[in-house]
């Protein structure tokens, strides 16, 4: 079932999050095999006592290509497009050598089987001799809005399913800017042993030591061309035509960092409202504590009262039954708030240092030309 998660933007606006349609029962176990092989290794490189099994991540650059076409052909705006990444684990190395997308499809294509659709593409693939490993998924983001509950969930499923599973994030307005934007991320072992506990209490959280600062690992990219690729690229270079350099000194802020703080301010005001939440729950703890306190103090009176008149004292009550504690709210949400919170300043410290080495720059020429 393909399952979609709202998020709301500083301009009202409605971003898509969908969460990646998973294998079924069936479809995994026919993972098995890879699991068992990939057990192997990992016991024979058992020298390397490293947390993670995935310490690198090789892109073949027509994997890039399809991602970043699959969002020009179906992605309008916050709609955010996925797929399916393909390829084989070498040492602590994952190479992706290939991919393809999920197709679009809205409510009423009913008879469409999203399982049945990944497993025929693959048994194509495997056809025609081309890596058909699953080995992670891909998704588009809107103003590095990708920190949410639906892609938590997802990367669970591929991860507890496939260890070396990635989910590779692209941003599409970065890249429109000039640079490509595509990174790769895992869950952390703190977080997978949370999740397949469920104990996202504040005492779960705050046993396992986990906040939103390692939720989770980046794990670097290398794009990996052939020789006769860099050739075409070079020979496309000389005979491109120059491009107006000067462009890039343009000291007018476009409309991303605006964009970016208007996001951003929206997720202070879901982290204040977590806060309400917690507060109100840390206040009704205390007065139920007061009330357990008060109500034990009057039936030890009670009882040396009776005892005084020689009576039998009261006989002992269960107080849990009594006084049920308020339910904590979970952590969870606030922590994946907070994690998207630190994305978008990330997102922004990165624009206005580019901004403010322009500024510096155009003083500087500007002191030298008078």
């Amino acid at each position: 079932m393909h399952v979609k998660a709202v998020a709301r933007t500083g301009s009202g606006s409605i971003v898509k999050q969908a969460a990646s349609p998973f294998f079924s029962i069936c479809s995994l176990e026919k993972m098995a095999s890879r699991k068992e092989s990939a057990a192997m290794l990992s016991a024979s490189v058992a020298g390397n006592t490293l947390d993670s099994p995935v310490k690198l991540i090789q892109i073949e650059g027509l994997v890039v290509l399809k991602i970043i076409k699959h969002y020009q052909e179906e992605g309008q705006g916050s709609e955010v497009v996925q797929g399916v990444l393909l390829g084989l684990v070498v040492e602590d190395r994952l190479e992706i050598t290939n991919c393809f997308p999920f197709p679009q499809h809205t409510e009423e294509d009913a008879d469409f089987d999203e399982v049945q659709y990944q497993m025929e593409m693959m048994r194509s693939l495997r056809h025609v001799n081309i890596d058909h490993l699953h080995v992670g998924w891909y998704q588009s983001t809107y103003y590095g809005s990708f920190v949410s509950r639906a892609l938590l969930d997802s990367q669970f499923s591929y991860q507890h399913a496939i260890e070396e599973s990635v989910v590779l994030i692209y941003d599409p307005i970065k890249t429109a800017q000039g640079s490509l934007s595509l990174k790769a991320y895992r869950l952390t072992p703190k977080l997978m042993e949370i999740c397949k506990e469920k104990d996202f209490t504040p005492e779960g959280l705050k046993k396992a030591n986990v906040g939103y600062e390692n939720m989770f690992e980046e794990v670097p990219i290398v794009i990996k061309n052939s020789h006769l690729i860099n050739v075409l690229m070079w020979e496309l270079e000389e005979k491109s035509a120059v491009t107006n350099k000067h462009e890039l000194l343009n000291l007018s802020s476009s409309n991303h960092l605006e964009k970016s703080l208007q996001m951003l301010m929206d997720r202070v005001d879901d982290m204040s409202q977590e806060i309400v939440k917690y507060n109100t729950y840390s206040r009704n703890l205390s007065k139920q504590q007061q009330q357990k306190h008060q109500y034990l103090q009057r039936r030890q009176q009670e009882n040396a009262q009776r005892q005084s008149r020689g009576e039998l004292p009261l006989p002992d009550e269960d107080i849990s039954k009594l006084f049920k504690p308020p339910q904590p709210p979970p952590r969870m949400d606030t922590l994946l708030i907070a994690g998207q919170i630190n994305t978008y300043c990330q997102n922004v410290k990165e624009f206005t240092s580019q901004n403010l080495g322009k500024l510096f720059m155009a003083e500087a020429l500007q002191g030298h030309s008078s």
